[in-house]
Order: C-alpha cells, then sequence, then structure tokens
C-alpha cells in the first residue's frame, strides 16, 4: 500500500531532503503545486519553469512524498514535515522570500482533510502567532527540471534553510513546558533559601565537596528548583573530582539552555533552565568518553532531588521509564 501527500515548506531541495530520510518514506519528487487563487480556481498550465515560479505566478516550491502507511502514517509525516517549517511566517521560510515559498499541504484523497486540518489545530497551541500553512486540494503538480530533483544528494554542499541539529534536538523532546511556568521574582524570594536564590537568579557558585546533591546516587529525578521542570536523571549521574553533581546528559536536551560565559578570565559555557532561567552551571567536554564525553557541572543548589519512589506522586510518574 501506498499513500501519496504533497508538502511545501521553503526551498524544496531541504524539504526533500529531509523527508527523504525518514523511515517509511518510499519516495520523493520536487515540484510545482498550485491551489487556489483568491478562492478562485486559476487557469492551470501545462508546463511552468523555476523562472516563471519565481516570477510570482502562484505556484509553489512542494515535494511529493509517497510512504508506506504501514510504517508511518499521515500525523506522523505531518509531524515531521512541521519540524522543518516556521508555520506561522506567510511568504517566507529561512533566507528564502516569495510566496513560492509559503508554507502548504495539498492532497488528493479527500479523506486526508480532516486529518491535516486535526493537526493545524494541534500546532497552533503550539505558537502564539497565527498558524497560515495552507490546506487545500492539490490541483495540480508540475515536476521540478530535473536539476532540482535530488538536488542535495548531488550538491553535498548546496543550499538548505533547515537545520537538521535543530530538528534531531526537538524530536527527543520529552518535556511539556507548558506545565512548569515560572513563578514571579517575589515568589522565589519567599520559596528559595538564600543559596538557591543567589545560585539561580544572580549567577552565584555554591561551594564544591559541600552542597547537598554531590554525592548522591538514589535513583531518581533531578528537577529545576525554581519551577520544578525535569532536567537529570540518575541514570545519567556520575561521579566527578569537580565537587559539584556532574551528568553525561540532560533527560531533555530542549530544557538546557547553553550560553557564553567569558566572565573570571574564562571561556566556559554556562547552563540555565529553559522555562525557569535560574543558573544551573557550566557544560565541559571532559566527561567520561562512554557516556558522551560531556561533563554537566551543576549547583545543588539549583536542583530539586525526587526519588523513585516517589516521583509518581509527585506528578513525575511519565520519567520512571528513563531512570
Amino acid at each position: 500500500m501506498k499513500e501519496t501527500i504533497y508538502l511545501a515548506g521553503g526551498c524544496f531541495w531541504g524539504t526533500e531532503k529531509y523527508m527523504e530520510s525518514i523511515e517509511g518514506v518510499l519516495s520523493t519528487r520536487t515540484g510545482y503545486a498550485l491551489g487556489k487563487k483568491n478562492g478562485v480556481e486559476a487557469q492551470l498550465p501545462q508546463t511552468v519553469t523555476y523562472e516563471q515560479v519565481c516570477g510570482h505566478i502562484g505556484h509553489a516550491e512542494a515535494v511529493e512524498v509517497v510512504f508506506d502507511p504501514k510504517k508511518i502514517n499521515l500525523e506522523e509525516i505531518l509531524t515531521e514535515y512541521s519540524y522543518t517549517i516556521d508555520p506561522t511566517s506567510i511568504g517566507r521560510q529561512g533566507m528564502d522570500i516569495g510566496i513560492q515559498y509559503r508554507t502548504g499541504i495539498y492532497y488528493t484523497v479527500t479523506e486526508q482533510e480532516p486529518i491535516i486540518l486535526t493537526f493545524l489545530k494541534k500546532l497552533q497551541q503550539e505558537y502564539n502567532e497565527p498558524v497560515v500553512v495552507e490546506c487545500l486540494p492539490l490541483l495540480q503538480f508540475i515536476q521540478a527540471e530535473e536539476y532540482h530533483q535530488k538536488y542535495l544528494t548531488k550538491n553535498p554542499n548546496g543550499y538548505c534553510h533547515i537545520n537538521f541539529a535543530i530538528i534531531a534536538k526537538k524530536k527527543q523532546r520529552l518535556v511539556n513546558p507548558e506545565k512548569y511556568p515560572k513563578p514571579e521574582r517575589e515568589v522565589l524570594k519567599k520559596s528559595l533559601n538564600p543559596l538557591q536564590y543567589a545560585v539561580t537568579q544572580q549567577n552565584e557558585t555554591e561551594p564544591p565537596f559541600f552542597n547537598k546533591y554531590w554525592q548522591t546516587q538514589e535513583d531518581g529525578i533531578y528537577v529545576d528548583i525554581t519551577t520544578g521542570e525535569p532536567l537529570f536523571t540518575s541514570k545519567d549521574k556520575f561521579q566527578s573530582a569537580c565537587g559539584w553533581p556532574a551528568f553525561a546528559k540532560p533527560l531533555d536536551p530542549n530544557t538546557i539552555v547553553e550560553y557564553d560565559d567569558l566572565s573570571h578570565n574564562m571561556i566556559r559555557t554556562e547552563v540555565r533552565s529553559r522555562t525557569g532561567n535560574a543558573h544551573l552551571g557550566h557544560v565541559f567536554d571532559d566527561g567520561p568518553k562512554e557516556l558522551g564525553g560531556l561533563r554537566y557541572c551543576i549547583n545543588s543548589a539549583s536542583l530539586r532531588f525526587i526519588p523513585k519512589k516517589d516521583m509518581e506522586k509527585e506528578g513525575y510518574g511519565e520519567f520512571l521509564p528513563f531512570l
């Protein structure tokens, strides 16, 4: 069985390269899709060139994606597609500007429409700005010139507006940030002790060796002391001579934000929590190679440890499989 969907996501070189890498996708080809203009079906040409498309005649650069629905369903295809676009941008993706770079999902089977609309409604929940991705029946798809087909395979150093590294990070998302809002500063002053406040809000550093979790080996999860957002687990904790808790990696890489730190005449990488913007510590590249080579050196004062036995009742049961 095969199913087909047509996706417009900016420059079709990158969209095709990304979509063809997904397991379950059987084939891809680039082309020019034309939907409705101003609510009226336009007179559809039989052929069109890239130069004409750039002349704003209404086409969108699109990719035909043929996939095996037994291996990947339409909603999963659309989720992958959503990683590659800014769905709130009109006529622009990356450095490309023009109507041909708009975003759109075009279908040839009417049963696909409600799935697409439901997906776009769900996607809207992730953004404050309106999602402007088109959902239209495919009136026409003209295959692009041969040099556009598999362009980035033929030209590995060619232009691509899609950041594959950022997408890989997004796909590791485990923690919903909306569940862990940051309290007001006055609330933090009352809820945190002086050391916790100084570390998380004023970038102070607690004493090495004489801190709460340096030698903790119990199974459990470490969360942001300011918001409760999950950050690290005991599975990734290791003993370090630095005198502070050390972790090989965060539970969800999206919960950690990195900044250049040039203080104290050093060049370091500071790490802060995502929703709380709390100072956590620093990350170094001298960690155990068998664990990935990184060492997240974290202040105990920025963390709250929840033992495994208490995780369910404290609302962290969903993360038990990651211990």
